[in-house]
């Protein structure tokens, strides 16, 4: 073992902000956790410079490590102060520093030595110390080839997420928006929608709704009752093969029995949302993710759990929740706090918002095609979680030397 200022140095070099991009800039902000890579920024800072990385670095967030942030770089660009940026010496190979730096050891290291309570940061001078196995480079290579073989996969199965997403968001737009559905050109239109749908608000068509909960971090005498439970942060990985940081709690057994989730339920995030980020995030709940599970499954206490009245209609309701707020019709019943926490008026929201209900030939066409999509990706999101157990369990071996790297 040796460590790890003598496989890889910090860069320190800085560029200016105004030769960056939103496509380029790298803060923890936007870098994803647990391994997650980076999502483009919203807007550049203010800030003059920025430190300035290469392809090949890799970029490690220094607040809060255990949330492991880290991103090898796949361009050039800029990261704030806040990201540490590696770069591999020569005779070393770049993918492997980088799983070096992935290790669950390497950001317990960084939050043994971190400094500060409620932002703490790594400390600067004692990472170098981290100590790193030295195999050659030959080994090193065959060691990122093998793990990157599960990345790629990992990353191709995210980007037909991505496509899949839009394919959807479009269809929906194209039957319900523009209303060119199957047989659109003979349909009568009366007041905006077609003379044979309906049109009625959100509490007509939702059978049960009820807040989630919370339970207890350990068995109790009235929580005894084990099941993970969803928060509003965990919707999206739903369909993003990321399940490993749900909260696994004890409930009462009233409590569970109430709340559990089920094959067509819709999750839609009601409390605590961020100034930039609101609420309205919406999950539909379908038996292959039921299954990642292995158990009960409920959603958190800042969310609803909606059970519609027509098993058929999820789909189609969980699809117009995604529209609604990626037009920003929801935020219309956001409440905002002076402390820029964003609540919701749920019950104005079933009370007030109109639903156009699509006739019976439609919804049937729409589900079928629909629901394949989303099936698709929970395909994609089922290969993504196994492509990382799988990773995640090789890694520190291969690092170990217990399993060989040919």
């Amino acid at each position: 073992m040796i460590e790890l200022r003598e496989i890889a140095d910090y860069v320190t070099e800085k560029i200016k902000i105004t030769d960056l991009s939103t496509t380029n800039y790298i803060t923890t902000e936007n870098m994803l956790p647990d391994r997650g890579g980076v999502v483009e920024i919203g807007n550049l800072p203010q800030a003059k410079k920025a430190t300035r990385f290469a392809k090949g670095d890799v970029l490690v967030s220094n607040i809060r490590p255990y949330f492991k942030k880290i991103w090898y770089a796949d361009q050039d660009g800029g990261c704030s102060n806040d990201v540490l940026v590696f770069r591999a010496k020569n005779g070393q190979n770049k993918k492997f520093l980088y799983y070096v730096l992935a290790q669950d050891v390497f950001f317990d290291f960084m939050t043994a030595g971190a400094n500060g309570t409620k932002m703490p940061r790594g400390n600067k001078k004692t990472i170098p110390k981290f100590l790193v196995p030295d195999p050659d480079l030959n080994t090193q290579t065959r060691i990122a080839d093998i793990l990157s073989a599960y990345d790629d996969l990992i990353e191709n199965n995210q980007k037909q997420i991505k496509l899949l997403e839009e394919a959807a968001r479009r269809f929906y737009q194209e039957w319900f928006i523009r209303l060119r559905f199957p047989g659109h050109e003979t349909a009568p239109i009366v007041n905006g929608i077609p003379e044979d749908w309906d049109y009625v608000p959100l509490n007509r068509l939702i059978a049960y709704e009820i807040g989630g909960g919370w339970g207890s971090d350990t068995v109790t005498n009235h929580c005894d009752a084990p099941a993970y439970v969803i928060r509003g942060t965990d919707l999206s990985d739903l369909t993003h093969g990321n399940y490993k940081g749900i909260p696994y709690r004890y409930h009462s057994k009233t409590n569970l029995r109430t709340r559990a989730l089920q094959d067509g339920d819709i999750i839609f995030e009601v409390s605590g949302g961020s100034k930039t980020e609101g609420v309205a995030r919406t999950a539909l709940i379908r038996q292959a993710i039921l299954e990642q599970f292995g158990g009960q499954v409920m959603c958190a206490s800042f969310c609803k759990l909606i059970r519609p009245a027509n098993a058929r209609m999820s789909q189609y309701l969980y699809d117009t929740f995604l529209y609604l707020r990626s037009s920003g019709e929801t935020t219309k019943y956001d409440k905002r706090s002076a402390s820029s926490i964003v609540n919701y008026r749920w019950k104005d929201f079933l009370e007030q918002q109109m639903m156009p209900v699509p006739s019976e030939v439609v919804l049937e066409k729409y589900n079928n095609l629909s629901g394949n999509i989303y099936q698709k990706i929970l395909s994609c999101s089922r290969t993504i979680q196994t492509a990382k157990l799988a990773r995640d369990y090789l890694l520190p071996k291969l690092m170990s030397g217990e399993i060989g790297s040919l």
